[in-house]
């Protein structure tokens, strides 16, 4: 039997002005994340639909999601192998298409992991690690677009 994993989180409107959502533009779009022990998340939609662009918006935390996942396997697997990772930085990158009854879908996201190893001859199995970090990643399995990795490695001895 396969193993289960449950997160749980609260997700809390906070944007209600006092007319609550009597109109589009009565109400504003900000809510918290909250998970137990762990501070909260400020959120909003996107500025693109009348959010606050000062706090994180759920197509951003997507990508954040994607990101991370990837990034936690990647680094495991890297230990594992002996590479010796000792900078990641992602430059990700999530496209999402509204069509024009105002619905969307992302369409893909592009990880750019910069990734520095100590030693020339860790580079090309660094550079394969991201495969197999790509077919463990909990969240990418999850999805229905393509998430692609542009990984570049350098090396710092």
């Amino acid at each position: 039997m396969p193993k289960q994993h449950k997160y749980h989180l609260i997700t809390e409107w906070t944007g209600n002005t006092g007319k609550g959502t009597s109109g589009y533009r009565s109400y504003e779009r900000t809510h918290s994340v909250k998970i137990n022990g762990k501070a909260d998340i400020l959120c909003s939609s996107d500025p693109a639909f009348r959010g606050d662009n000062t706090k994180h918006n759920p197509e951003e935390l997507l990508v954040a999601s994607l990101s991370g996942c990837h990034m936690l396997w990647y680094l495991h697997f890297c230990s594992d192998a002996g590479i010796v990772v000792t900078a990641y930085s992602d430059n990700a990158m999530g496209t999402m298409e509204e069509d024009a009854a105002g619905s969307g879908r992302f369409t893909e996201v592009i990880l750019n992991p910069t990734v520095t190893v100590t030693e020339v001859s860790m580079k090309e199995k660094a550079r394969e690690l991201h495969n197999k970090a790509h077919e463990f990643c909990f969240i990418a399995n999850s999805m229905n677009f393509p998430v692609r990795h542009q990984p570049t490695i350098v090396v710092k001895e």
